[in-house]
């Protein structure tokens, strides 16, 4: 097979997989996003069932799959890691500033979700760029101070590129350089949703604006969840 049939083949699968996921993460969450009886969201992934002994008896546990350790640079020149969202539930996605398709949109529904939760210090945002070798901490800087948004709430980060492809694909999402594309990159325009156990809890278009708000009505079900410790 050549090697643009085979790049073809993947962005297909990819698109397939990513469209899969959406719809299945929406028919999972439609109901919760609406009905207040609901107090619970789904984790999404493939799960594992463990089997122990715990005094002579067998016990299968279910483990959830969850966002691995990482470590990035945001717009301030701070670390970022998995300590940064300790105790916060926090949405993430993938963009480059030059972005010339999808990401102008998907900037303006994450203003949204911004505007209705800056003062929630129990909820962040964090934005990873796929495009490093542009994407300098100075030009998040000046991308972030243009949004006038706080660094404490959204976090643009910078890093390995080999590292953040490989982050995208644990979230579920698409992130890789494509000369093909529009600005020279492929990438997901999904918003994922993660608890404070690094659990993936709902994906989002968010080049949408109705699948935003399913976003916006699904945060606080999964900030009620939290208080109540429940999963």
């Amino acid at each position: 097979m050549k090697s643009t049939d085979r790049m073809k083949l993947f962005k297909n699968n990819h698109h397939i997989l990513n469209t899969a996921l959406a719809l299945f993460a929406g028919l999972l969450t439609s109901c919760s996003s609406n009905d207040p009886e609901v107090t619970t969201l789904p984790v999404l992934g493939e799960r594992e069932v463990v089997e122990r002994e715990v005094n002579g008896q067998i016990v299968a546990d279910t483990l959830y799959p969850q966002i691995p350790d990482f470590a990035f640079i945001n717009q301030d020149s701070q670390e970022v890691t998995n300590q940064t969202f300790e105790g916060k539930v926090y949405v993430a996605d993938f963009f480059f500033t030059s972005c010339p398709t999808i990401c102008p949109k998907m900037k303006t529904q994450m203003l949204r979700v911004y505007d209705k939760f800056k003062d929630n210090q129990n909820v962040a945002l964090l934005s990873h760029t796929i495009d490093p070798l542009h994407d300098s901490v100075a030009v998040l800087k000046d991308y972030a101070s243009r949004l006038n948004v706080k660094t404490d709430k959204w976090h643009f980060v910078t890093g390995e590129k080999d590292s953040i492809y490989a982050i995208a694909q644990k979230y579920l999402v698409t992130a890789m350089e494509d000369n093909q594309e529009a600005g020279g990159f492929l990438h997901s325009g999904a918003f994922v949703l993660v608890d404070e156990d690094r659990h993936i809890r709902g994906v989002y278009d968010g080049t949408a604006p109705a699948e935003v708000d399913r976003l916006l009505n699904d945060i606080p079900v999964l900030l009620k969840e939290k208080k109540n410790g429940s999963k």
